[in-house]
């Protein structure tokens, strides 16, 4: 296990020195990295060091940039205006990250988000060049391919839906020349990632237990392109995909939803949760920040966490749009039991507001300082249903199919089904609002407003007196690309709505 991590670090290093080299467009050189990779995959150990290479960037995207770009962008959970976090609240944020004041963290800021994206693409592309080569199992030497392409395929996911038209890098930097690319249309973004989960789909295994934590099934690949294809409003493709998910009874939701977040449960929670990014509270192995985020301040919450800020909490209006008896608002609570066993009552919760919700989906007792257990969930089976009901809908109207779909997920929270006779335009609506209460605190409400680009009427109307004027415009929607990225990428233009 040492072995192979010493081995991930090195060709981490020597990739981003091969990174390094191809981010200055005045260096004629043949990056030495190149001669490293060379002599590097000749061995099964070699290709499995490589692919656990390439998921080696997950842990500075989900420290909070993956999450934390949508979360405290959207209309459910704000940021204590400190460390610059209230930049994406107030949508301060220009393409200058690295030197605005308001982003002085940079894992924070979408830059982390292109940086890892592009990190781990160079690795996977390594990955499918030179794997194919080595003297290995075959069926292993598969599967490993397989992985590499659903990583590829993920990381373009993300970036496409932050920054919309990207760069596609299929090939790995052997030269200047492969390096400095331009930049791909979004909807030709979206076909590279089919491709690339196609490939992954025909290699990957179907879910089983023997399936390491952390690493992709062929059903994973299937919901990830289901959610692509809704993003590019291919319903049809969406409603097969998220179709072939749901009956290959690989998955099924976890009887109280409570569970699918309780730490204790994870291992049992993978049956709904199909792919998260794995956390530990012990080393060897992966944390985030999250946790500490979202428990009470001066670690005063000891259900939530041993260390935790106060950093972030729900709006009241989020809270209170919730059905009492809808079991997922337990998932978030107005009050909490200090250390010393008293109740702190929510006017006390947090010194900037006396209206905080607490965040519950992230608790670890037994956390180990800030680093906790509980996974970050990326693909739930859940999100599968409320993917097909909206894309069923879309194609062929408010079907006894689509209301299935989503009244599953509803029946699950301990509510009524939705009543039918809902107009097309009303039932969509209704699946984004549960796909709003369902997916709470996981980076994906942001994005649910951006690709409906009904961003624009919802967030000017969620304040509160930490944040009294949210104004969103219309160049928003996507992020600028980092200015770092276009100084040296000479190939590379900014989106227009930031020039």
């Amino acid at each position: 296990m040492q072995t192979k991590k010493n081995i991930q670090y090195l060709l981490g290093g020597l990739l981003l020195l091969l990174l390094v080299h191809t981010s200055c467009n005045k260096l004629d050189e043949q990056p030495y990295s190149s001669i490293f990779t060379d002599n590097f995959y000749k061995t099964a150990s070699d290709a499995e060091a490589a692919l656990t290479a390439v998921y080696g960037p997950m842990v500075n995207l989900y420290l909070t940039a993956a999450t934390g770009a949508s979360d405290f962008s959207a209309d459910q959970i704000y940021p204590r205006p400190v460390v610059g976090r209230d930049t994406y609240t107030l949508f301060s944020y220009d393409p200058n990250y690295t030197t605005q004041k308001s982003f002085n963290r940079q894992n924070e800021s979408p830059q982390q988000i292109w940086q890892s994206c592009y990190q781990g693409i160079e690795k996977a592309n390594w990955v499918l060049l030179r794997v194919p080569a080595v003297n290995m199992d075959t069926a292993r030497r598969n599967v490993i391919l397989g992985e590499a392409y659903y990583m590829r395929a993920f990381y373009f996911w993300m970036l496409t839906k932050n920054f919309r038209d990207i760069v596609v890098k299929t090939t790995p930097s052997t030269s200047i020349d492969t390096a400095i690319i331009g930049k791909t249309l979004q909807p030709d973004v979206f076909k590279q990632i089919y491709q690339d989960l196609d490939q992954a789909i025909s290699r990957l295994p179907s879910y089983s237990a023997n399936i390491q934590k952390g690493r992709p099934s062929k059903e994973v690949a299937m919901a990830l392109y289901a959610k692509t294809a809704l993003y590019a409003q291919d319903w049809p493709a969406a409603l097969d995909k998220a179709k072939q998910v749901l009956s290959s009874g690989k998955y099924s939701l976890m009887p109280d939803v409570l569970d699918v977040y309780n730490v204790t449960k994870e291992d049992a929670a993978r049956q709904e949760n199909m792919w998260a990014f794995e956390c530990e509270s012990t080393s060897p192995g992966f944390s985030t920040q999250i946790i500490s985020l979202y428990g009470p301040k001066n670690s005063d919450g000891p259900q939530y966490a041993v260390t935790s800020f106060g950093s972030a909490f729900a709006y009241q209006s989020f809270f209170n749009s919730f059905n009492p008896a809808d079991r997922r608002r337990l998932l978030l609570d107005t009050f909490y039991i200090n250390k010393l066993g008293q109740i702190v009552h929510q006017k006390d919760i947090t010194p900037i507001t006396k209206q905080g919700v607490l965040v519950k989906k992230y608790m670890d007792p037994n956390s180990v300082g800030g680093s906790g257990a509980t996974n970050i969930p990326i693909l739930r089976l859940a999100d599968v249903y409320l993917i097909a009901a909206e894309a069923s809908a879309q194609q062929n109207g408010p079907s006894t199919e689509a209301y299935g779909y989503i009244n599953t997920v509803r029946n699950r929270a301990g509510l009524p089904g939705l009543t039918t006779g809902l107009a097309k335009a009303a039932f969509v609506d209704s699946v984004l609002q549960e796909r709003s209460w369902e997916l709470f605190g996981e980076g994906d409400r942001w994005y649910d407003l951006t690709r409906t680009n009904t961003f624009l009427q919802v967030i000017p109307k969620v304040v509160n007196d930490v944040f009294p004027t949210r104004a969103p415009q219309p160049k928003n929607r996507y992020f600028p690309i980092p200015l770092d990225e276009i100084n040296a990428n000479t190939k590379l233009e900014q989106n227009p709505e930031w020039k």
